[in-house]
């Protein structure tokens, strides 16, 4: 993506016609249609030591009413989308950058990838782009996030988006008996300008914590 300012219509025509598109993924509006799939995704019991602090189904209208709260876009805080597949058009996730904070610039982001498409690359790829999103629409100078210590396989696909570690909350979720840390990641704006043009890999983790 250029960082020239625009001089022409057409400038502006470029830039929304690749904001919300990546290698693998096209980020677009959540749909009435795509809450099936995605509630399903979110309470499918295999991925949910991976997403919250505690596994707990909740009834599908109570997750379908968080996602249209996310993915309203209609106020500076937050921001949702879903993530589709950029040649199909196939639903494999949501992506919400929620408590925006104007003043420090900071948002945090949480993912939710379904179960068919994990290690596919999808991930990575829409991380990615609601990153440029953020930092060259909104004009964001920091996203962070949070992800067990366990769950190796998004932190991987966080690191790959442009991701550094910062710092570690010690004993902070109860799985199974034991307790286990949760690492905080982050990246500011001149190092994701700096690795926007690198190749998206082709794994990535699941998803990571959704927003509260």
């Amino acid at each position: 993506m250029s960082t020239q300012p625009w001089t022409t219509p057409e400038d502006a025509v470029d830039f929304g016609s690749s904001l919300f598109t990546g290698a693998r993924v096209r980020l677009r509006p959540l749909a009435d249609d795509d809450l099936g799939t995605l509630t399903r995704w979110w309470n499918d019991e295999r991925f949910m030591g991976l997403q919250g602090e505690v596994v707990r189904p909740q009834p599908d209208a109570t997750r379908a009413e968080a996602l249209r709260l996310w993915s309203r876009n209609d106020t500076t805080g937050s921001v949702g989308f879903s993530v589709v597949d950029a040649g199909s058009g196939e639903l494999v996730g949501h992506v919400t950058l929620w408590g925006v904070d104007a003043l420090a610039r900071c948002g945090t982001l949480a993912l939710l990838v379904g179960g068919p498409f994990v290690g596919r690359g999808y991930g990575t790829d829409a991380v990615r782009v609601l990153l440029r999103y953020a930092f060259a629409e909104l004009g964001l100078h920091r996203v962070q996030l949070g992800v067990w210590s366990f769950n190796t396989r998004a932190v991987a696909a966080y690191e790959r988006a442009g991701f550094v570690r910062e710092g570690r909350r010690r004993e902070v979720v109860f799985h199974d008996g034991h307790w286990y840390d949760e690492l905080l990641l982050s990246v500011v704006e001149d190092e994701w300008w700096a690795t926007d043009d690198e190749e998206t890999p082709d794994e990535d983790g699941p998803d990571g914590h959704p927003a509260p």
